[in-house]
């Protein structure tokens, strides 16, 4: 071959190994970037968190919540819905007995909150306060230490009627959460028990402590 004909055919040769390394780097920094949007994706999911910190996420119609009982009569119980906590020892409203809060079924206001001591004469503003509750209102209950000492019928009547399908039953120092609605045409879904018995209880004359979380609906019926 003629001079000319070997610099054309080196041109031709650097051009294509040029063009061969350019393409190689591109798709290589493509990929890796392709790769570390993924993994950041799933990085993100896993650190994704759910309101209340519950497992699972709740559909748009309905409200996302996390009802803790008390543990023995040391530790106090907690409420949180929708993200935000409505009873708890550090907002430091709640007492030993039964913690109620009462939020509104259609868009998840908090209306009030009490706590009723069960040793004590609360069994009459209790019986008061269930008597108010509106139509369409959603009630959190938490026990603490001792929900039932001096509960009486028309007390537990007025929780049969929220949707409650323990209270009836409910003794001496056992746990209880529930979630339950005034104007309920069912029993709820949303209740915990757990009787105190000196031969399964984790605490020295106390039951475990209940946690439960879930999704209620608006409007629930």
């Amino acid at each position: 071959p003629t001079p000319a004909g070997v610099i054309r055919f080196t041109v031709l040769l650097l051009t294509l190994l040029s063009t061969w390394f350019i393409l190689q780097t591109y798709f290589q920094h493509s990929w890796k970037a392709i790769s570390l949007r993924s993994w950041l994706g799933e990085h993100q999911q896993k650190l994704l968190r759910h309101k209340c910190g519950n497992q699972k996420s709740c559909p748009q119609d309905y409200f996302a919540f996390k009802i803790i009982s008390g543990a023995a009569n040391v530790v106090g119980p907690s409420m949180c819905f929708e993200d935000l906590i409505l009873m708890s020892n550090v907002k430091n409203n709640i007492g030993r007995g039964l913690n109620i809060a009462l939020v509104n079924g259609t868009n998840g206001e908090l209306l009030k909150t009490d706590a009723f001591d069960m040793y004590s004469g609360d069994i009459t503003k209790l019986q008061t306060f269930l008597q108010e509750i509106k139509h369409g209102t959603l009630v959190l209950v938490a026990s603490y230490d001792d929900p039932a000492t001096k509960m009486n019928d028309k007390v537990r009547a007025h929780f049969t009627e929220l949707g409650s399908s323990v209270v009836g039953k409910l003794g001496f120092r056992d746990n209880w959460v529930f979630l339950g609605a005034k104007g309920l045409m069912s029993k709820s879904p949303f209740e915990k028990h757990i009787k105190n018995d000196k031969e399964t209880n984790k605490y020295d004359g106390w039951p475990e402590l209940l946690e439960m979380e879930g999704c209620a609906p608006r409007k629930m019926d």
